[in-house]
């Protein structure tokens, strides 16, 4: 037994969403199962990161957000707060949010290269997420969101 859950520590963590960020879907303390070996994202995918921001010090700090571009796809986000992913403007049907760009340094279009996504809050309004510190790394993602355990409902 205990080989088996030491492997399936490897494979699954759990951590708690870090912030109101993901709102209305995730909230601050609800807690996230997630699947730590893929880190081949897809776009839509909901993802931990760690990631070393300007406001952090050097220290990593936990973020939960979803991928809306990966390598190879471009990322523009227009005068009137709206996501363009190709040259395509994006439907994203349970985003209620405009999506402003930020004064952060971030140069648009922006092509996403190799082993690099591009990741967006649900609560686009002031959230931290890729307009804010970048692009994502493949290798500061933590892992792929499988479930969400509501705090209110345990």
């Amino acid at each position: 037994y205990f080989v088996t859950a030491v492997f399936l520590a490897c494979m699954i963590g759990l951590s708690h969403v870090p912030n109101s960020d993901m709102f209305p879907r995730m909230d601050a303390g609800d807690l996230l199962l997630f699947y730590r070996l893929d880190k081949d994202v897809r776009s839509q995918d909901v993802v931990l990161l760690e990631k070393v921001t300007p406001d952090s010090e050097g220290e990593k700090e936990l973020y939960c957000a979803r991928v809306v571009a990966v390598a190879g796809d471009t990322v523009e986000i227009s005068d009137d707060e709206k996501l363009i992913i190709n040259g395509n403007r994006m439907i994203e049907s349970n985003i209620f949010y405009s999506t402003p760009r930020y004064e952060s340094g971030i140069e648009y279009p922006l092509t996403l290269g190799e082993g690099q996504c591009f990741v967006l809050v649900d609560s686009r309004e002031g959230g931290m997420d890729s307009r804010w510190f970048g692009p994502v790394e493949k290798d500061e993602i933590a892992g792929t969101v499988i479930t969400v355990l509501r705090r209110n409902n345990l």
